[in-house]
């Protein structure tokens, strides 16, 4: 829940993907929790999509939202998720008025291998890391 509420407060996220050549590609990108499930969208033609068939790994880094100087205790914190992406069918636009719909990208569904959450402590003295993978379930450190 936390996690979500966090990639939730903003539109825009991030997401990491591989070239061809095994380089990073960085992309903007929305994202959605449906019915249990995180998808996302690639349109026709993109890059980061292309990389995705290729190679199916992601990381994909939610909204930032910096703390306000002298309420750094409010501070959210900031989420982010990696897996692999399944291809999960195309996205189809309705009713530009050419009476043609057709695919204008595709659907892709994650299968999450980590999850990372990074905020504060309560008196916003440290930095805590919380992160959880299926084989090391959940821990945390703090930071000065």
């Amino acid at each position: 829940a936390r996690v979500r509420a966090l990639f939730d407060a903003g539109r825009h996220k991030t997401i990491a993907t591989l070239r061809a050549d095994g380089s990073p590609r960085i992309s903007g990108i929305e994202c959605e929790f449906a019915d249990g499930d995180l998808t996302f969208g690639s349109m026709t033609g993109a890059r980061k999509g292309a990389d995705l068939h290729r190679d199916p790994r992601f990381a994909l880094h939610g909204p930032t939202f910096h703390p306000v100087e002298g309420q750094e205790k409010d501070w959210p914190g900031e989420a982010k998720i990696a897996g692999t992406a399944t291809p999960a069918g195309a996205v189809t636009a309705h009713g530009d008025g050419d009476g043609e719909d057709g695919p204008q990208g595709e659907s892709f569904v994650a299968d999450i291998t980590e999850v990372v959450v990074t905020g504060l402590n309560q008196e916003a003295t440290l930095l805590v890391v919380e992160w959880w993978t299926p084989a090391g379930g959940l821990q945390h450190v703090e930071r000065e």
